[in-house]
């Protein structure tokens, strides 16, 4: 038994793992953003109910977080919650928890949620991919993160290569983006980079969802602006399904929730990239659960079995 953490700036989600599949939720808790011995507490009376209903101690405590772990100084860099962001996050959870811990990218634990039990299961290489508030993904291989720091898989910080794109061809702006760069793909494909990209074009200020359902009704100002995107978008994954071999591309955030969009990303993509598929490659997220939790499970109970021989 483990117990695993999915946390984010807002909330804290805990379960009781025995396997990815047999994951037992608790009722989530709010995030103390400002106050280290308030989260440290938080996160020991969820083991202390996790405790309680196994009878038995975990084996570690696996966290999902919104940040990454500096694979040089072990430092958590996690803006969003200021009490545990510069700190050797890990190390100081186990002295105060008396547990091993492990801490991952929340990206990557959805990536691993859906290779392990998802809609990637039984691809060797799987890239996972989030549209939403921000653009991330993560990339397995063989069932294990090629790195676990959070830094891998971050294509959304690349820049954006085209200078024009959409038909008929358009000047691709570069906007701010908030790592700091000017010009990343995060910037302009994500919900907020939408919304951007519409303004830059139409000077209309609509949201995500408003654009998406002008585009849905045939709207020809949407239509433009999503013809736009999506051929910005998938220039940028096309690189990356030629460099990684993936064979699927599981997609999570809120622009994930829109199945012609991602079919028209999907057929973009696929007219873009070396090897050819007759089958979609840009599939919707399928698992059930909190991804963030069936992703540190799966690291937790992995950790697990390697340090007990089980």
């Amino acid at each position: 038994m483990i117990v695993c953490f999915d946390i984010g700036g807002t909330a804290i989600k805990g379960a009781l793992a025995t396997s990815p599949e047999d994951i037992r939720p608790f009722p989530r808790q709010p995030t103390p953003i400002h106050d280290f011995d308030a989260f440290v507490a938080t996160l020991a009376s969820v083991i202390a109910e996790a405790e309680a209903i196994a009878g038995e101690r975990p084996a570690c405590i696996a966290i999902s977080i919104a940040g990454v772990i500096d694979p040089d100084t072990a430092n958590a860099v996690v803006a969003n919650i200021p009490c545990i962001h510069g700190r050797p996050l890990m190390a100081d959870l186990e002295a105060a928890l008396g547990l091993p811990v492990i801490v991952a990218n929340d990206a990557d634990c959805f990536v691993l949620a859906e290779a392990g039990i998802g809609a990637a299961r039984g691809h060797r290489v799987v890239f996972g991919v989030i549209l939403g508030t921000g653009v991330g993904g993560g990339l397995v291989i063989d069932g294990r993160l090629i790195n676990e720091s959070g830094f891998a898989g971050e294509w959304g910080h690349g820049p954006i290569q085209p200078t024009e794109a959409g038909t008929p061809p358009m000047h691709v702006p570069r906007f701010q983006c908030g790592c700091g760069q000017v010009g990343c793909i995060d910037a302009i494909c994500s919900a907020r980079g939408l919304e951007k990209l519409h303004k830059h074009i139409h000077a209309e200020q609509l949201t995500s969802e408003e654009i998406i359902a002008d585009w849905q009704r045939g709207d020809a100002k949407a239509e433009r602006t999503t013809d736009i995107y999506v051929d910005i978008l998938t220039d940028a994954l096309s690189i990356v399904v030629n460099v990684t071999g993936t064979t699927i591309l599981p997609v999570g955030g809120g622009l994930s929730n829109v199945p012609a969009l991602l079919a028209r990303i999907d057929t973009a993509l696929r007219g873009r990239i070396l090897r050819k598929f007759k089958a979609p490659i840009v599939v919707p997220a399928a698992c059930g659960v909190e991804p963030g939790l069936i992703g540190a499970a799966i690291l937790g109970l992995d950790f697990a079995r390697e340090h007990q021989g089980g």
